[in-house]
């Protein structure tokens, strides 16, 4: 029989474990808030805001322009979550220790306030992000490796250093293989030899015969060939691409200032975005609106020498003479209210970090293939939206999500006349 002291001692470990199981069935239960709903309606929902909100800067389960957001409620309360989301520039304001962390660690990165969002949309958004489209971390590392690669493919920088590694190989194995003959050369010459094998073996090594034989030339004149047919090809390709193009302008106009720091909404500027087909260039007189009473920005005294430029547009009744940044080809039709509106499309969509930069340059390659691609993958945000009802009782059979491809998106005269 167990003595009394054994008793106590089995006790004591049977509490332990008991705590220690207990706090990992909590761990486990309550890693994520539990009042956030898991019904799929909720997760769909929720996927929609995020789709529409924050998709251009986050994923689910891996760091993006922002943080991976899977596990938020378990690292910070509920409440903390939607504040954030709702308005992270006040939460970092408040001297929030999680917060600045974030803010600094993603190169102080303003992220968009999200005040419109009802606590509906913020509760379905939170069950999107815990519990919406789960996938093995595996796929995930190589989903976030092919897009560091170019959509799956191999980048043209990286098949230039596997030929500039195979070639250094190729140069190191040749070495070899003279170093191999120069030993075994002197070996052979120490045997007993015909004259005529011997007078083989000792023959010199003559490169100027090697430079001269056919297949020499042939390698060369191959290697050269392939290497003008590959630079005209990427030439080609390029030809209309102008991702990266950022010209100077009339007035140094700030968006990192503008649209990042003082959440100046696009839609205030580029009046036309929901209602037509163009953004609209905004006049001098949007811009007077503010600047009538913000005169010395960025000036010591009076009025600062760019919002002068202003002043004179004004006066002079000329206009400011924007140069275009983003130009699609005449052949190529595209709405922004139907993309905007409609299709509840955010800017930075095609446009990037807009609110991230002190002089706008064109983010994405605005090709066709581009275009198209979004098109594929795109999912149609029907939820609430009249705009779509016949199109969504169309498509009701369908078990997969309807996507833009699915709507006519891929037919060459919706965006060919």
């Amino acid at each position: 029989m167990l003595s009394k002291r054994s008793l106590v001692g089995v006790r004591s470990k049977f509490h332990t474990l008991a705590v220690l199981f207990f706090m990992l069935i909590g761990t486990q239960a309550f890693a994520v808030d539990p009042s956030l709903a898991q019904t799929d309606d909720a997760i769909a929902a929720g996927k929609t805001v995020f789709n529409s909100n924050c998709k251009q800067c986050h994923k689910l389960d891996q760091k993006y322009t922002g943080p991976a957001l899977r596990g938020i409620t378990d690292r910070q309360s509920l409440d903390w979550a939607k504040s954030f989301i709702k308005n992270s520039q006040a939460v970092i304001a408040s001297g929030d220790s999680y917060a600045n962390s974030l803010f600094k660690e993603y190169n102080n990165i303003v992220m968009p306030s999200h005040e419109f969002l009802s606590d509906d949309d913020l509760n379905n958004l939170l069950s999107y992000i815990e519990y919406g489209d789960k996938v093995d971390p595996a796929a995930a590392a190589a989903t976030e490796g092919a897009a560091a690669g170019g959509g799956g493919g191999i980048p043209s920088e990286y098949l230039t250093i596997i030929v500039v590694v195979l070639v250094v190989v190729l140069l190191l194995i040749l070495v070899v293989l003279g170093l191999i003959i120069s030993v075994l050369t002197k070996y052979v010459n120490k045997q007993d030899l015909d004259e005529d094998d011997r007078e083989f073996v000792s023959q010199k090594f003559q490169f100027g015969k090697i430079l001269k034989s056919d297949g020499f030339v042939i390698i060369v004149t191959a290697l050269v060939v392939a290497l003008v047919a590959k630079t005209a090809i990427d030439g080609l390709y390029s030809v209309g691409v102008q991702q990266g193009y950022a010209p100077s302008q009339p007035i140094a106009y700030s968006h990192a200032l503008h649209a990042g720091q003082l959440e100046i909404a696009c839609q205030y500027c580029h009046t036309g975005v929901e209602i037509g087909k163009s953004a609209n260039i905004p006049s001098a007189n949007i811009c007077m609106n503010c600047h009538m009473h913000v005169q010395n920005v960025g000036g010591k005294d009076g009025i600062s020498p760019e919002i002068q430029k202003i002043y004179d547009a004004v006066e002079q009744n000329k206009p400011i003479e924007w140069v275009r940044v983003h130009n699609l080809p005449d052949l190529a039709y595209f709405n922004h209210s139907q993309h905007v509106k409609v299709g509840g499309i955010e800017c930075q969509t095609c446009h990037g970090p807009i609110q991230e930069m002190e002089v706008v340059s064109q983010h994405s390659s605005l090709t066709m293939g581009w275009c198209i691609d979004c098109h594929r993958q795109t999912e149609i945000a029907a939820d609430g939206n009249a705009y779509y009802d016949k199109l969504v009782q169309l498509h009701s059979d369908s078990k997969d999500a309807l996507k833009v491809k699915d709507i006519g998106g891929l037919e060459c005269a919706k965006c060919h006349y």
